[in-house]
Protein backbone atom coordinates (compact mmCIF):
# COMPACT_ATOMS: atom_id res chain seq x y z
CA UNK A 1 0.00 0.00 0.00
CA UNK A 2 1.14 3.27 -0.22
CA UNK A 3 -1.47 5.97 -0.12
CA UNK A 4 -3.68 9.07 1.62
CA UNK A 5 -6.17 10.63 3.60
CA UNK A 6 -9.37 13.04 3.32
CA UNK A 7 -11.42 15.82 3.51
CA UNK A 8 -13.11 18.85 5.70
CA UNK A 9 -11.91 21.96 5.24
CA UNK A 10 -10.31 23.56 8.21
CA UNK A 11 -11.95 26.59 9.23
CA UNK A 12 -10.10 29.60 9.08
CA UNK A 13 -9.31 30.91 13.09
CA UNK A 14 -9.42 33.66 15.14
CA UNK A 15 -7.23 32.92 17.68
CA UNK A 16 -8.49 33.92 20.92
CA UNK A 17 -6.84 32.88 24.61
CA UNK A 18 -9.85 32.59 27.51
CA UNK A 19 -8.82 31.01 30.08
CA UNK A 20 -10.78 29.47 33.01
CA UNK A 21 -8.85 28.54 35.95
CA UNK A 22 -11.38 27.18 38.92
CA UNK A 23 -10.15 25.36 41.89
CA UNK A 24 -11.80 23.94 44.79
CA UNK A 25 -11.14 25.68 48.43
CA UNK A 26 -8.20 24.74 50.41
CA UNK A 27 -9.93 23.42 53.21
CA UNK A 28 -11.23 20.75 51.26
CA UNK A 29 -8.64 20.05 48.78
CA UNK A 30 -6.99 17.29 50.83
CA UNK A 31 -9.72 15.37 51.01
CA UNK A 32 -11.41 15.64 47.54
CA UNK A 33 -10.36 18.48 45.38
CA UNK A 34 -9.68 19.18 41.73
CA UNK A 35 -8.63 22.09 39.54
CA UNK A 36 -9.54 22.66 35.78
CA UNK A 37 -7.80 25.23 33.35
CA UNK A 38 -9.48 25.30 30.60
CA UNK A 39 -8.44 27.16 27.19
CA UNK A 40 -10.18 28.55 24.38
CA UNK A 41 -7.50 27.69 21.90
CA UNK A 42 -8.89 28.88 18.61
CA UNK A 43 -12.30 30.26 17.82
CA UNK A 44 -14.04 30.67 14.51
CA UNK A 45 -17.58 31.70 12.59
CA UNK A 46 -19.66 28.82 14.27
CA UNK A 47 -16.98 27.05 16.10
CA UNK A 48 -14.18 26.99 18.89
CA UNK A 49 -11.75 24.90 19.95
CA UNK A 50 -11.12 24.63 23.99
CA UNK A 51 -7.81 22.78 26.17
CA UNK A 52 -9.00 21.15 29.39
CA UNK A 53 -6.11 19.84 32.01
CA UNK A 54 -7.04 18.21 35.05
CA UNK A 55 -5.50 18.45 38.25
CA UNK A 56 -6.49 16.03 41.06
CA UNK A 57 -5.96 17.77 44.36
CA UNK A 58 -7.36 14.83 46.47
CA UNK A 59 -7.24 11.25 46.91
CA UNK A 60 -6.15 9.08 44.28
CA UNK A 61 -9.08 8.09 41.64
CA UNK A 62 -9.11 5.27 39.50
CA UNK A 63 -12.08 6.15 36.95
CA UNK A 64 -12.99 9.80 36.42
CA UNK A 65 -15.58 11.78 35.15
CA UNK A 66 -15.44 15.46 34.22
CA UNK A 67 -18.65 17.35 34.29
CA UNK A 68 -19.29 20.70 33.08
CA UNK A 69 -22.21 23.01 31.76
CA UNK A 70 -22.24 25.24 28.46
CA UNK A 71 -23.94 29.07 29.42
CA UNK A 72 -25.70 28.42 26.07
CA UNK A 73 -27.76 25.37 24.40
CA UNK A 74 -26.01 26.02 21.45
CA UNK A 75 -22.89 25.14 22.07
CA UNK A 76 -22.00 21.58 21.25
CA UNK A 77 -18.90 19.43 21.89
CA UNK A 78 -18.02 18.13 18.11
CA UNK A 79 -14.74 16.44 18.27
CA UNK A 80 -12.71 15.58 22.04
CA UNK A 81 -9.54 13.76 21.82
CA UNK A 82 -7.66 12.11 24.87
CA UNK A 83 -11.01 10.87 26.83
CA UNK A 84 -14.43 9.61 25.71
CA UNK A 85 -16.93 12.79 25.12
CA UNK A 86 -20.55 13.34 25.42
CA UNK A 87 -23.08 15.63 25.48
CA UNK A 88 -26.55 15.98 26.86
CA UNK A 89 -28.17 19.42 26.89
CA UNK A 90 -25.96 21.82 27.99
CA UNK A 91 -23.67 19.40 30.34
CA UNK A 92 -20.83 18.01 28.29
CA UNK A 93 -19.12 14.66 30.23
CA UNK A 94 -15.61 13.99 29.43
CA UNK A 95 -14.73 9.98 30.98
CA UNK A 96 -11.19 8.62 31.42
CA UNK A 97 -9.38 6.89 28.55
CA UNK A 98 -7.71 3.59 29.34
CA UNK A 99 -4.30 4.95 29.78
CA UNK A 100 -5.34 7.99 31.82
CA UNK A 101 -7.82 6.13 34.13
CA UNK A 102 -5.82 6.32 37.08
CA UNK A 103 -4.71 10.11 38.82
CA UNK A 104 -2.73 10.49 41.72
CA UNK A 105 -2.72 12.94 44.26
CA UNK A 106 -1.57 15.84 42.31
CA UNK A 107 -1.48 14.01 38.71
CA UNK A 108 -2.81 16.19 35.84
CA UNK A 109 -4.30 14.83 32.15
CA UNK A 110 -4.85 17.38 29.24
CA UNK A 111 -7.93 17.10 27.70
CA UNK A 112 -9.73 18.64 24.41
CA UNK A 113 -12.31 19.02 22.36
CA UNK A 114 -13.51 21.22 19.28
CA UNK A 115 -17.17 22.51 19.71
CA UNK A 116 -19.73 24.31 17.65
CA UNK A 117 -21.34 27.41 18.93
CA UNK A 118 -23.94 30.12 18.56
CA UNK A 119 -21.81 32.93 19.31
CA UNK A 120 -21.98 33.71 22.86
CA UNK A 121 -18.73 32.72 24.95
CA UNK A 122 -18.03 29.44 25.27
CA UNK A 123 -17.07 29.36 28.91
CA UNK A 124 -19.06 26.37 30.84
CA UNK A 125 -20.61 28.04 34.11
CA UNK A 126 -19.29 24.81 36.65
CA UNK A 127 -16.90 21.96 36.48
CA UNK A 128 -17.33 18.55 38.99
CA UNK A 129 -14.88 15.54 38.49
CA UNK A 130 -16.26 12.07 39.87
CA UNK A 131 -19.01 14.25 41.51
CA UNK A 132 -16.56 16.72 43.24
CA UNK A 133 -17.39 20.47 42.33
CA UNK A 134 -14.52 23.04 41.66
CA UNK A 135 -15.59 25.97 42.97
CA UNK A 136 -13.37 29.32 41.61
CA UNK A 137 -13.71 32.72 39.68
CA UNK A 138 -13.02 32.95 35.71
CA UNK A 139 -11.08 35.61 34.45
CA UNK A 140 -10.91 35.26 30.36
CA UNK A 141 -8.41 36.84 28.32
CA UNK A 142 -8.36 37.84 24.84
CA UNK A 143 -5.49 37.59 22.25
CA UNK A 144 -6.26 38.91 18.96
CA UNK A 145 -4.69 36.58 15.96
CA UNK A 146 -1.67 37.37 14.25
CA UNK A 147 -0.84 35.97 10.94
CA UNK A 148 2.31 33.78 10.56
CA UNK A 149 4.83 35.04 8.09
CA UNK A 150 7.72 33.09 9.97
CA UNK A 151 9.71 30.40 7.64
CA UNK A 152 10.15 28.17 10.71
CA UNK A 153 8.36 27.58 14.02
CA UNK A 154 10.44 29.13 17.08
CA UNK A 155 12.34 26.40 18.32
CA UNK A 156 11.07 26.24 21.78
CA UNK A 157 8.13 25.24 20.69
CA UNK A 158 8.59 22.90 17.98
CA UNK A 159 7.79 19.14 18.88
CA UNK A 160 11.08 18.20 18.66
CA UNK A 161 12.25 20.90 21.50
CA UNK A 162 9.60 20.28 23.54
CA UNK A 163 10.21 16.28 23.37
CA UNK A 164 14.07 15.50 22.87
CA UNK A 165 14.97 12.34 22.18
CA UNK A 166 11.94 9.66 22.00
CA UNK A 167 11.88 6.03 23.24
CA UNK A 168 9.72 3.45 24.05
CA UNK A 169 8.20 2.68 27.14
CA UNK A 170 5.58 0.26 27.69
CA UNK A 171 3.29 0.28 25.12
CA UNK A 172 3.89 3.92 23.84
CA UNK A 173 6.24 6.47 22.40
CA UNK A 174 7.33 8.67 25.36
CA UNK A 175 9.40 11.82 25.21
CA UNK A 176 12.91 12.68 27.46
CA UNK A 177 10.51 13.51 30.13
CA UNK A 178 9.25 9.91 30.22
CA UNK A 179 5.37 11.32 29.22
CA UNK A 180 3.65 9.08 26.82
CA UNK A 181 3.32 11.23 23.28
CA UNK A 182 1.34 11.03 20.10
CA UNK A 183 3.03 12.11 16.70
CA UNK A 184 1.41 13.40 13.74
CA UNK A 185 2.65 13.90 9.96
CA UNK A 186 2.59 12.76 6.52
CA UNK A 187 4.40 10.97 4.78
CA UNK A 188 6.18 12.10 1.59
CA UNK A 189 5.52 9.88 -1.48
CA UNK A 190 8.28 7.94 -3.42
CA UNK A 191 11.29 10.47 -4.22
CA UNK A 192 12.05 9.17 -7.31
CA UNK A 193 8.76 10.57 -8.71
CA UNK A 194 7.68 13.59 -6.33
CA UNK A 195 11.21 15.15 -5.23
CA UNK A 196 9.91 18.30 -6.32
CA UNK A 197 7.49 18.66 -3.70
CA UNK A 198 9.71 18.38 -0.89
CA UNK A 199 11.42 22.29 -1.05
CA UNK A 200 11.46 24.62 1.45
CA UNK A 201 8.34 26.44 0.89
CA UNK A 202 5.99 23.12 1.18
CA UNK A 203 8.23 21.99 4.39
CA UNK A 204 7.17 25.24 6.05
CA UNK A 205 3.98 24.96 5.04
CA UNK A 206 4.30 21.18 7.40
CA UNK A 207 5.58 23.06 10.24
CA UNK A 208 4.25 26.11 10.31
CA UNK A 209 0.42 25.69 8.80
CA UNK A 210 0.13 22.37 9.31
CA UNK A 211 1.63 22.25 12.42
CA UNK A 212 2.69 18.50 11.81
CA UNK A 213 4.94 16.72 14.50
CA UNK A 214 6.51 14.74 11.77
CA UNK A 215 7.71 13.97 8.41
CA UNK A 216 7.63 10.45 7.00
CA UNK A 217 10.86 9.79 4.14
CA UNK A 218 9.70 7.28 1.65
CA UNK A 219 12.33 5.95 0.34
CA UNK A 220 11.21 2.65 -2.29
CA UNK A 221 14.00 0.29 -2.62
CA UNK A 222 12.48 -1.12 -5.92
CA UNK A 223 10.10 1.22 -8.59
CA UNK A 224 12.87 2.84 -10.03
CA UNK A 225 14.23 3.79 -6.21
CA UNK A 226 17.62 2.98 -3.97
CA UNK A 227 18.73 0.28 -5.83
CA UNK A 228 19.13 2.49 -9.19
CA UNK A 229 21.39 4.79 -6.98
CA UNK A 230 22.05 4.34 -4.25
CA UNK A 231 24.45 7.63 -3.27
CA UNK A 232 21.46 9.92 -4.67
CA UNK A 233 18.46 8.34 -2.12
CA UNK A 234 20.74 8.21 0.91
CA UNK A 235 22.31 11.97 0.38
CA UNK A 236 18.46 12.90 -0.16
CA UNK A 237 17.34 11.53 2.69
CA UNK A 238 19.91 12.75 5.27
CA UNK A 239 18.72 15.98 3.38
CA UNK A 240 15.63 15.73 4.22
CA UNK A 241 16.08 14.80 8.14
CA UNK A 242 18.18 17.79 8.19
CA UNK A 243 15.21 19.96 6.80
CA UNK A 244 13.25 18.42 9.31
CA UNK A 245 15.32 18.90 12.16
CA UNK A 246 15.90 22.55 11.31
CA UNK A 247 12.06 22.98 11.67
CA UNK A 248 11.62 20.67 14.56
CA UNK A 249 9.83 18.04 13.29
CA UNK A 250 10.88 14.25 13.97
CA UNK A 251 11.69 12.56 10.63
CA UNK A 252 10.75 8.87 10.14
CA UNK A 253 13.09 7.26 7.79
CA UNK A 254 11.63 4.38 5.78
CA UNK A 255 12.88 1.49 3.32
CA UNK A 256 9.89 1.33 1.77
CA UNK A 257 9.82 -2.08 0.49
CA UNK A 258 6.78 -2.58 -1.03
CA UNK A 259 7.23 -5.52 -4.21
CA UNK A 260 9.05 -7.88 -3.44
CA UNK A 261 7.30 -8.33 -0.40
CA UNK A 262 10.08 -10.46 1.33
CA UNK A 263 12.11 -7.95 3.13
CA UNK A 264 15.32 -10.36 3.12
CA UNK A 265 14.91 -9.99 -0.84
CA UNK A 266 16.55 -6.35 0.45
CA UNK A 267 18.76 -7.45 3.55
CA UNK A 268 22.21 -6.84 1.97
CA UNK A 269 21.19 -2.84 0.39
CA UNK A 270 19.11 -2.58 4.24
CA UNK A 271 22.40 -3.27 6.02
CA UNK A 272 24.15 -1.09 3.70
CA UNK A 273 21.88 1.63 3.72
CA UNK A 274 20.90 2.08 7.47
CA UNK A 275 24.60 1.28 8.25
CA UNK A 276 25.10 4.97 6.34
CA UNK A 277 22.16 6.61 7.70
CA UNK A 278 22.72 5.73 11.33
CA UNK A 279 26.35 6.91 10.88
CA UNK A 280 25.13 10.08 9.89
CA UNK A 281 21.85 11.30 11.71
CA UNK A 282 23.40 9.54 15.43
CA UNK A 283 23.63 12.90 16.80
CA UNK A 284 20.34 13.60 15.87
CA UNK A 285 17.09 13.22 18.49
CA UNK A 286 14.88 13.35 15.46
CA UNK A 287 15.33 10.32 13.79
CA UNK A 288 13.01 7.13 13.74
CA UNK A 289 14.22 4.31 11.54
CA UNK A 290 11.46 2.35 9.77
CA UNK A 291 13.16 -0.79 8.39
CA UNK A 292 10.47 -2.48 6.07
CA UNK A 293 7.10 -0.73 4.74
CA UNK A 294 4.96 -3.50 4.13
CA UNK A 295 6.21 -7.25 3.79
CA UNK A 296 3.93 -9.21 2.42
CA UNK A 297 3.57 -13.10 1.26
CA UNK A 298 6.07 -13.78 3.91
CA UNK A 299 5.64 -15.48 7.31
CA UNK A 300 6.16 -13.03 10.30
CA UNK A 301 9.14 -15.20 11.46
CA UNK A 302 10.55 -14.12 7.76
CA UNK A 303 10.01 -10.71 8.98
CA UNK A 304 11.15 -11.16 12.65
CA UNK A 305 14.69 -13.13 10.95
CA UNK A 306 15.17 -9.46 9.34
CA UNK A 307 14.60 -7.72 11.60
CA UNK A 308 17.02 -9.37 14.09
CA UNK A 309 19.68 -8.89 11.54
CA UNK A 310 18.72 -5.16 10.10
CA UNK A 311 18.44 -3.48 13.89
CA UNK A 312 21.97 -4.62 15.33
CA UNK A 313 23.82 -2.47 12.29
CA UNK A 314 21.26 0.54 13.18
CA UNK A 315 22.39 -0.12 17.04
CA UNK A 316 26.09 0.09 16.24
CA UNK A 317 26.03 3.59 14.81
CA UNK A 318 22.90 4.90 16.50
CA UNK A 319 22.44 3.18 19.76
CA UNK A 320 19.11 5.67 21.26
CA UNK A 321 17.10 5.80 18.25
CA UNK A 322 13.71 4.13 18.20
CA UNK A 323 13.42 1.20 15.51
CA UNK A 324 9.81 0.38 14.15
CA UNK A 325 9.02 -2.92 12.35
CA UNK A 326 6.71 -3.96 9.44
CA UNK A 327 4.15 -6.49 9.92
CA UNK A 328 2.71 -9.78 8.10
CA UNK A 329 -0.09 -8.87 5.66
CA UNK A 330 1.28 -5.45 4.54
CA UNK A 331 1.54 -4.27 7.83
CA UNK A 332 -1.87 -5.40 9.01
CA UNK A 333 -0.75 -7.33 12.24
CA UNK A 334 -1.39 -10.24 10.05
CA UNK A 335 -4.97 -9.07 9.44
CA UNK A 336 -5.21 -8.84 5.43
CA UNK A 337 -3.31 -12.13 5.49
CA UNK A 338 -5.94 -14.34 7.70
CA UNK A 339 -4.06 -13.92 11.27
CA UNK A 340 -3.47 -11.49 13.92
CA UNK A 341 -1.31 -9.69 16.51
CA UNK A 342 -0.88 -13.14 18.69
CA UNK A 343 1.64 -13.79 16.56
CA UNK A 344 3.88 -11.03 17.34
CA UNK A 345 3.01 -11.05 21.01
CA UNK A 346 4.05 -14.67 21.48
CA UNK A 347 7.06 -14.42 19.08
CA UNK A 348 8.09 -10.75 19.48
CA UNK A 349 11.29 -9.08 17.58
CA UNK A 350 14.20 -10.01 20.33
CA UNK A 351 15.48 -6.18 20.44
CA UNK A 352 14.62 -2.99 22.71
CA UNK A 353 13.29 0.57 22.22
CA UNK A 354 11.28 -0.80 18.98
CA UNK A 355 7.74 -0.68 18.02
CA UNK A 356 5.48 -2.58 15.20
CA UNK A 357 4.00 -1.27 12.23
CA UNK A 358 0.08 -0.83 11.33
CA UNK A 359 -1.62 0.15 8.26
CA UNK A 360 -4.53 1.06 7.38
CA UNK A 361 -6.85 2.62 4.25
CA UNK A 362 -10.18 3.69 5.44
CA UNK A 363 -12.33 3.18 2.74
CA UNK A 364 -10.85 -0.84 2.92
CA UNK A 365 -10.36 -1.72 6.12
CA UNK A 366 -12.93 -1.44 8.69
CA UNK A 367 -14.49 -2.62 12.19
CA UNK A 368 -12.33 -5.63 12.28
CA UNK A 369 -8.97 -3.88 11.65
CA UNK A 370 -10.00 -1.79 14.19
CA UNK A 371 -10.76 -4.51 16.74
CA UNK A 372 -7.27 -6.01 16.30
CA UNK A 373 -5.55 -2.53 17.08
CA UNK A 374 -7.45 -1.81 20.06
CA UNK A 375 -6.39 -5.36 21.43
CA UNK A 376 -3.04 -4.95 20.25
CA UNK A 377 -2.37 -1.85 21.60
CA UNK A 378 -3.02 -3.44 24.97
CA UNK A 379 0.21 -5.92 24.28
CA UNK A 380 2.16 -4.31 21.58
CA UNK A 381 4.03 -0.82 20.72
CA UNK A 382 2.04 0.58 17.66
CA UNK A 383 2.94 3.32 15.43
CA UNK A 384 0.74 3.68 11.97
CA UNK A 385 3.34 4.84 9.79
CA UNK A 386 1.44 4.63 6.63
CA UNK A 387 -2.84 5.45 6.05
CA UNK A 388 -5.17 6.63 4.22
CA UNK A 389 -8.64 7.82 3.82
CA UNK A 390 -9.60 6.01 0.77
CA UNK A 391 -8.92 2.57 -0.41
CA UNK A 392 -6.00 0.60 -0.52
CA UNK A 393 -5.01 1.11 -4.33
CA UNK A 394 -4.82 5.00 -3.07
CA UNK A 395 -7.90 5.81 -5.14
CA UNK A 396 -11.43 5.54 -4.75
CA UNK A 397 -14.16 8.28 -2.67
CA UNK A 398 -13.06 9.23 0.72
CA UNK A 399 -14.77 7.60 3.78
CA UNK A 400 -14.96 10.82 5.90
CA UNK A 401 -16.72 8.43 8.71
CA UNK A 402 -14.02 5.28 8.55
CA UNK A 403 -11.09 8.36 8.67
CA UNK A 404 -12.72 9.63 11.65
CA UNK A 405 -13.36 6.36 13.19
CA UNK A 406 -9.88 5.34 13.04
CA UNK A 407 -8.34 8.68 13.93
CA UNK A 408 -10.98 8.89 17.20
CA UNK A 409 -9.25 5.55 17.88
CA UNK A 410 -5.53 6.55 17.27
CA UNK A 411 -5.86 9.61 19.66
CA UNK A 412 -7.73 7.56 22.06
CA UNK A 413 -5.03 5.21 22.12
CA UNK A 414 -2.09 7.45 21.77
CA UNK A 415 -0.74 5.83 19.02
CA UNK A 416 1.38 8.14 16.43
CA UNK A 417 0.31 8.48 12.63
CA UNK A 418 1.48 9.64 8.98
CA UNK A 419 -0.83 10.01 6.13
CA UNK A 420 -0.10 8.76 3.20
CA UNK A 421 0.73 11.29 0.79
CA UNK A 422 2.05 14.59 1.36
CA UNK A 423 2.23 15.09 -2.61
CA UNK A 424 0.35 16.27 -5.55
CA UNK A 425 -0.23 12.24 -7.10
CA UNK A 426 -2.96 12.52 -9.45
CA UNK A 427 -5.06 10.16 -7.27
CA UNK A 428 -7.54 10.83 -4.48
CA UNK A 429 -5.10 9.87 -1.66
CA UNK A 430 -2.76 13.08 -1.92
CA UNK A 431 -3.60 15.98 -0.05
CA UNK A 432 -2.10 18.50 -2.82
CA UNK A 433 -3.75 19.22 -6.17
CA UNK A 434 -2.01 17.77 -9.08
CA UNK A 435 0.38 20.73 -10.29
CA UNK A 436 0.75 22.24 -6.72
CA UNK A 437 4.87 21.51 -6.84
CA UNK A 438 5.11 23.03 -9.59
CA UNK A 439 4.51 26.47 -8.05
CA UNK A 440 5.42 27.85 -4.46
CA UNK A 441 1.58 27.86 -2.89
CA UNK A 442 0.93 25.01 -0.58
CA UNK A 443 -1.50 26.99 1.45
CA UNK A 444 -5.17 25.79 2.08
CA UNK A 445 -6.34 26.56 -0.96
CA UNK A 446 -3.89 23.57 -2.63
CA UNK A 447 -5.23 20.90 -0.77
CA UNK A 448 -7.63 17.98 -1.59
CA UNK A 449 -10.67 16.98 0.09
CA UNK A 450 -8.09 14.43 1.85
CA UNK A 451 -5.12 16.45 2.68
CA UNK A 452 -8.34 19.06 4.35
CA UNK A 453 -9.51 16.64 6.53
CA UNK A 454 -6.00 15.14 7.83
CA UNK A 455 -4.99 18.65 8.31
CA UNK A 456 -7.59 19.70 10.28
CA UNK A 457 -6.54 16.94 12.21
CA UNK A 458 -2.99 17.07 12.89
CA UNK A 459 -3.41 20.98 13.23
CA UNK A 460 -4.54 20.62 16.80
CA UNK A 461 -3.15 21.20 19.83
CA UNK A 462 -0.60 18.35 21.04
CA UNK A 463 -0.57 17.15 24.26
CA UNK A 464 3.35 16.65 25.13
Amino acid sequence: MKRSIAALAAAGATVLGCTAVLTIPQASAAAQGCRVDYTVTNQWQGGFQAGVKVTNLGDAVTGWSLKFAFPDAGQKVAQGWNATWSQSGTTATAANADWNRTLATGAATDLGFTGTTTGANPIPTSFTLNGVTCTGSTTPTTTPSTPTTTTTPSPGGTPLAANGQLHVCGVHLCNEANRAIQLRGMSTHGLQWFDSCYNDASLNALANDWHADLLRIAMYVQEKGYETNPAWFTDRVNSLVGEAEERGMYAIIDFHTLTPGDPNYNLDRAKTFFAAVAARNSARKNVIYEIANEPNGVSWSGIKTYAEQVIPVIRAADPDAVVIVGTRGWSSLGVSDGSSETEIVSNPVNATNIMYTFHFYAASHKDNYRATVSRAAARLPLFVTEFGTVTATGGGTLDQPSTTAWLDLLDQLQIGYANWTYSDADESSAALRPGTCAGSDYGTGRLTASGALVRSRIDTPDHF
